[in-house]
């Protein structure tokens, strides 16, 4: 993960504090926000096994056992034809109220891969995210409040959504 990427994440979160965290991507192949939830339940699910994954799963089938305060996504939707339906799962996944977390590699950002962050493998899956998805990704999962951001460099597309309080 970048470091904009990383302060981010930091400043979505300086003013809260979330009993539950489930990480989605949480394979730390380059740093990871972990420790920017240090008294927090932490929930990393991944495709593979590897550091900071408590869950082997694919993301968008993952469903905790109970709703979660918060779900993060760091530089990984880019990394899956089924990014839309994660956003959708993500929305299922928070308590009422309950905020997500995201950034990907947004238009613009050279291919790079999930295992090392160099050269894409055979068959591996790359795309990165356009804003105007993204937009319609919250808002056919029912999100009706979250900031959109893009940047140049590096070129990245981020979020902060909120799931309505009940």
């Amino acid at each position: 993960m970048h470091p904009q990427a990383m302060q981010w994440v930091k400043d979505a979160t300086a003013d809260h504090t979330y009993d539950t965290v489930v990480e989605l991507g949480a394979r730390d192949v380059n740093g990871s926000v972990r420790s920017l939830f240090p008294n927090s339940e932490y929930i990393g699910v991944d495709t593979g096994e590897g550091p900071g994954v408590t869950v082997v799963c694919d993301a968008a089938d993952y469903l905790p056992d109970e709703p979660v305060d918060c779900v993060v996504s760091t530089e990984m939707l880019e990394h899956t034809p089924r990014a839309e339906e994660i956003v959708h799962q993500t929305f299922r996944m928070l308590k009422p109220g309950g905020a997500f977390i995201m950034t990907a590699a947004g238009p613009g950002r050279p291919q790079h891969s999930a295992i090392d962050g160099m050269q894409l493998r055979p068959q591996e899956h790359y795309a990165n995210i356009h804003p105007d998805d993204l937009t319609r990704w919250l808002s056919d999962a029912g999100f009706v409040r979250y900031r959109v951001d893009v940047q140049r460099r590096p070129a990245d597309i981020r979020c902060v959504a909120y799931r309505p309080e009940e």
